[in-house]
């Protein structure tokens, strides 16, 4: 991450190494660190990290553009909340499958894997 932002002119220089061969930042750079792996944590675009730090301290509409751009990935994460539950649901049945052989098994007749979609032995049965 550090590298990242010396190439695009985001960081301080490195500073210099200590004895104890570690470098050591200063306050504003481990800020801008941290706003930084917050950001990617979130699903920010590296783009939209740059955006938002751009800011200056007296810039008002900072948190504005904050605001907006969660205001627009909300509805992406949700997709792929609802997403990764479909998943989930499917890979526990799967896991509790006792068709016998894969011809047999619903679990590959959805193609949106959802576990309405029915039930062959105990596939979509809920765990006893």
């Amino acid at each position: 991450m550090i590298r990242y932002r010396r190439s695009t002119s985001t960081a301080d220089p490195a500073p210099a190494a200590r004895a104890s061969g570690r470098r050591v930042y200063g306050p504003d750079t481990v800020r801008t660190l941290a706003i930084i792996e917050t950001g990617q944590r979130a699903g920010l675009t590296l783009d939209e990290i740059r955006d938002l730090m751009s800011a200056t301290p007296d810039d008002q509409a900072a948190i504005e553009r904050l605001r907006e751009l969660a205001v627009r990935k909300l509805p992406q994460v949700k997709e792929l909340l609802e997403r990764t539950e479909i998943v989930r649901d499917w890979l526990e049945a799967a896991a509790r499958c006792e068709c016998p052989s894969l011809d047999d098994c619903p679990l590959f007749d959805d193609p949106d894997l959802h576990p309405a979609a029915g039930a062959a032995r105990t596939a979509w049965a809920s765990p006893t």
